[in-house]
């Protein structure tokens, strides 16, 4: 997935060590001169690049969204033209993901799963994540269901990563197990929307 153009190495090696210091110790311990000392840099450069921790915590937001739709693209594209693996890749990733990754999750969720203080931040960003997860999917099927009704499996679409959502919050199951079930569930909505036309 392409870097934004405003993204330049010293930037984003600051949000790297923001989001490592994060995960360790959660958004209220995090310290600008941590951060600048984690990244290599001076804690001049980190307000120069960023204003505030509020813009630090913001860009981590974003940082976030990208690299989980990054992640679904990616297990999408190692499917070539395999429906049901796609699928199963990418909803265990997302599954696996988010229970390793506080910050994966309360981007998903938008909940106060251990990432309390990045609230603000991150419910901005879950409906934009919904939906670019739900774009990403749609991408993916429409080339390989060019027949089928795009606002059926627009739908399909949209409805398989809310499905997947609500595993992570509630889960149901091992990953293995709930992944599974969920490809298979995903296929037939998709099938579906290429047989409505």
């Amino acid at each position: 997935m392409p870097k934004p153009r405003n993204v330049t190495p010293v930037r984003e090696s600051i949000v790297d060590a923001a989001r490592s210091l994060t995960v360790t110790t959660g958004w209220a311990g995090v310290r600008m001169g941590a951060v600048a000392s984690a990244a290599g840099v001076s804690r001049q450069t980190v307000y120069n690049e960023f204003g505030t921790k509020a813009g630090l915590g913001d860009a981590l937001a974003r940082h976030e969204v990208d690299r989980f739709v990054g992640q679904v693209r990616s297990a999408l594209d190692e499917h070539d033209s395999d429906v049901r693996a796609a699928a199963y890749a990418a909803i265990h990733r997302t599954l696996a993901s988010a229970a390793e990754n506080p910050l994966v999750r309360a981007v998903l969720t938008s909940t106060r799963g251990g990432s309390e203080e990045l609230l603000p931040y991150l419910t901005t960003r879950s409906e934009l994540v919904l939906a670019e997860a739900a774009a990403a999917l749609l991408e993916w099927t429409g080339h390989r269901l060019p027949d089928a009704d795009p606002a059926a499996l627009a739908f399909a679409a949209d409805s398989v990563v809310r499905l997947v959502v609500s595993h992570i919050v509630l889960p149901g199951g091992p990953v293995d197990e709930t992944a599974d079930r969920l490809a298979d569930l995903a296929v037939r909505l998709f099938l579906m929307a290429a047989t409505t036309r």
